[in-house]
């Protein structure tokens, strides 16, 4: 588990590090744009992903109610990252925004029976999508790649705050 930690915090010191980088590219090639289509494309694939972890989010917290402390602060993020990657537009969750005490829709993601389980799976979903962003950054256009590198590091905090035994 130590290991997964320190893979965790390195992968987001290793953004940090391409975030700066990519913030001091000054490659204006057309496939960089920040309005291209390859650029759209990128930045609704990345608000669909960040979608679909919030309807994680929702349904985990829709089957444990009692995580919703430790959870909440971590789907308010995630719900922000929505809206950053379609520029301020609220999208909805296709779990249909789950709340306490209203059971999650049809079509909305497993969530294990155990608490722990639930948040590995929570866990185990952030980094990998945070992985996800890092690879991204490769082709996204200046401004998009510090939005997805800061979307990713935090990914990456999320993932480790969710492995922490709560204090």
């Amino acid at each position: 588990m130590a290991l997964t930690r320190r893979r965790t915090l390195l992968a987001g010191a290793a953004l940090g590090g391409a975030a700066l980088l990519t913030g001091c590219s000054e490659d204006v090639s057309p496939d960089r744009d920040e309005h291209s289509s390859a650029a759209d494309r990128l930045r609704t694939a990345a608000a669909h992903d960040s979608t679909a972890l919030l309807a994680r989010y929702d349904a985990t917290l829709a089957a444990h109610p009692a995580l919703e402390p430790r959870l909440r602060p971590l789907r308010s993020e995630v719900a922000r990252h929505v809206q950053a990657f379609t520029t301020g537009d609220a999208a909805p969750s296709p779990a249909g925004s789950a709340r306490r005490g209203r059971p999650h829709k049809a079509g909305a993601p497993p969530v294990p029976g155990d608490e722990k389980a639930a948040q590995g799976a929570l866990a185990a979903a952030e980094r990998k999508l945070a992985d996800n962003r890092t690879t991204a950054l490769l082709t996204a256009p200046p401004e998009l790649a510090r939005l997805l590198a800061s979307v990713a590091a935090a990914g990456a905090a999320h993932a480790y705050l969710l492995t922490e035994p709560p204090r």
